[in-house]
This record gives C-alpha cells, sequence and structure tokens, in this order.
C-alpha cells in the first residue's frame, strides 16, 4: 500500500472521528451544569427572568436539543463554529487568534521533549548501571513525578521574579512596538520558561522508553553479529540499535500528543501564554458553549494530525510497515 493511499485513508477515518467527537462533545457540554444566558445576564446586571429569557431565544438556547445539535453539526461542516457571546466575535476568527500561539508552545515543547528525551535515553542505555545512568534516571523521574502547575509555578518565581532572567508571563512584550527579528527575540524569550516547563514534564517518559527499548533491541541476534565483525560501539548503536529502539518512541509520542495538548491547558494559565488552552479555561467560567465546543474540535484535530504524522515518520523508520500494509 502506498504511503498517498495510506494518508487518504487516514484523513476519511479522521472525518469520521471528529464528526463522532463533535457530537459527544455536545451532549456532554449540555450536560454539564450552568446556563451560559444567566451567567452573562449576572455580568450584566440584569439577572431578571425576562431578561435571560431574550438571551436563550437570541442565542438558541431556548430550541430543544435535537434542534440544536442539527444546526451545530451543519454549521461544523461548513466550519462555521458559531459565534462567542462572551468575546463577541466567531470563533472561528477567536480561535485562528489563538492557535498560532498554541501551536508555538506545544510544538516547542514536543520537539524539546523528544529530542533530550532521546539523547538521555541513549545516554543511559549506554551506560546502563553506572552512576551516570542513575543520576540520568533520577532526574528524569524527578521531572516527571513534579506536578505540572507546581513547576511552571516555580520556574516564574526563579527565573522570572527572583533571578529576572526571563519575562514570566504573556507572549511578548506589551507596547514594546518590535518588530523583525526583535519582536521574534522577544517572543522567544517568553517562550522559554512554558515550553521547557512542558517539555521536561514529557522528556522522562520519552527517556525511559528509549533507555528500556535500546536495552532491549542491544540483545537482539543482528546486534550480536554486528559486533562480531567489529563494529565499534557507537556505530552499533548509531545505525543497528537506535533505529529500532525508536520505534516504540515514535509510537508512544503519537500517543502522548493529546496530554501534551491537555498539558498546555495549565502552562497557558500559569503564564498568560494567550493560546486556545487559556480561551478554554476563560471559556468554562463563563459557560461559553460555542468556544468550548470550538476549542475542544480545534484539539482533537490536532490530536489526529500527530497520529496521521506518527503514521507518516513510523513508515519512514521502519519501511518494512509500508511493504506489509
Amino acid at each position: 500500500m502506498s504511503l498517498i493511499t495510506t494518508i487518504l485513508g487516514r484523513l476519511v477515518k479522521a472525518a469520521i472521528t471528529l464528526l463522532a467527537i463533535a457530537v459527544l462533545n455536545f451532549f456532554l457540554i449540555h450536560a454539564a451544569p450552568g446556563d451560559p444566558a444567566a451567567v452573562l445576564a449576572g455580568e450584566a446586571g440584569a439577572a431578571d427572568p425576562l431578561f435571560i429569557a431574550q438571551l436563550r431565544e437570541r442565542f438558541g438556547l431556548d430550541q430543544p436539543l435535537y434542534v440544536q445539535l442539527w444546526s451545530y453539526v451543519k454549521n461544523v461542516l461548513t466550519l462555521d463554529l458559531g459565534y462567542s457571546f462572551r468575546q463577541g466575535m466567531p470563533v472561528y476568527d477567536l480561535i485562528a487568534q489563538r492557535l498560532p500561539a498554541t501551536l508555538l508552545l506545544t510544538l516547542s515543547s514536543f520537539v524539546i521533549s523528544l529530542s533530550l528525551g532521546i539523547a538521555f535515553g541513549v545516554a543511559a542505555a549506554a551506560r546502563v548501571g553506572k552512576a551516570s545512568d542513575s543520576v540520568l534516571t533520577t532526574i528524569a523521574l524527578l521531572f516527571y513525578a513534579t506536578p505540572l502547575y507546581w513547576a511552571a509555578l516555580m520556574a516564574v518565581l526563579v527565573f522570572s521574579v527572583q533571578l529576572g532572567w526571563l519575562p514570566g508571563f504573556g507572549y511578548e512584550t506589551v507596547g514594546s512596538g518590535y518588530s523583525g527579528l526583535a519582536r521574534a527575540w522577544d517572543i522567544l524569550q517568553h517562550l522559554i520558561l512554558p515550553a521547557l516547563t512542558l517539555g521536561l514534564f514529557f522528556m522522562a517518559v520519552y527517556m525511559r522508553m528509549t533507555r528500556a527499548s535500546m536495552l532491549e533491541v542491544s540483545q537482539m541476534d543482528f546486534v550480536k553479529t554486528a559486533r562480531a565483525k567489529g563494529l565499534s560501539g557507537p556505530v552499533i548503536r548509531r545505525r543497528h540499535i537506535l533505529r529500532n529502539a525508536l520505534l516504540p518512541v515514535v509510537t508512544l509520542a503519537g500517543l502522548q500528543a493529546g496530554q501534551l495538548i491537555g498539558g498546555a491547558v495549565l502552562t497557558e494559565t500559569v503564564f498568560a501564554w494567550p493560546g486556545i488552552g487559556r480561551l478554554m479555561f476563560e471559556s468554562l467560567e463563563a459557560r461559553d458553549y460555542n468556544t468550548i465546543l470550538g476549542v475542544f474540535l480545534v484539539s482533537a484535530a490536532m490530536v489526529i494530525v500527530f497520529n496521521i504524522l506518527t503514521d507518516i515518520v513510523y513508515r519512514i523508520v521502519d519501511p518494512r510497515i509500508g511493504a506489509k500494509s
């Protein structure tokens, strides 16, 4: 089966999965307690029954649930995610404004966690049983055992408040007027703390998986044959062990994409990072149904894209998978 055929098949499955997720999220959100019209009326200081009824009629909340569902599904199929009554703008435009910040954070964290995890895993496997192996393993477990929100708060307290090395909040310096490379450098400085906080948490998982996988592959017959031919240790690890040991790591990376996006909610909230994770948190407080559903749908789409990319990388790392399928 060719790579293009495989991608097309994955896209068809992805569309069906997204539609099912949209319907499920719709029922879950509407089953939650709270009335968005009452919340909005309360903020306006006019929470009388008549005003609430007018708001419910305006936003279609007075319609039967199946009518709301049918209207929502039709809109989703045309990429119309509804209107945010809290933000006063279409949900599609609102998410489009916030999505680049989330993509920047999650992709940076993914690269940090995967690259450091593989590097430390290879180093630990090469020195198994030695003090350096124990040190690397302990550091990885320490990062993984530390609650993400606590690590984020400590990072702000130490590196921003106490040392003043890096900015602790926001996407860029407000009112700086930077442009070009100066603006890029400013954004990079704001990105370091949230990306490292989120990336180091997941780095521990990839390190443990890489270490265990390399130790397992190193005992296989083809590796023993390479040693018998007189190949050096670094060459064997790079050409024979690491390539095969990466297969479960790639699989795990794809599966953990959803957790990475979930972790971004906490990270964006602590660091005031203006992404869709923080938007979801704000929308949950305001009972902004349309925005919540839109963020959930976009997050699910990001996870599915991560998994499709994982399948492609898997076939590149191990071409036998494409030959078998």
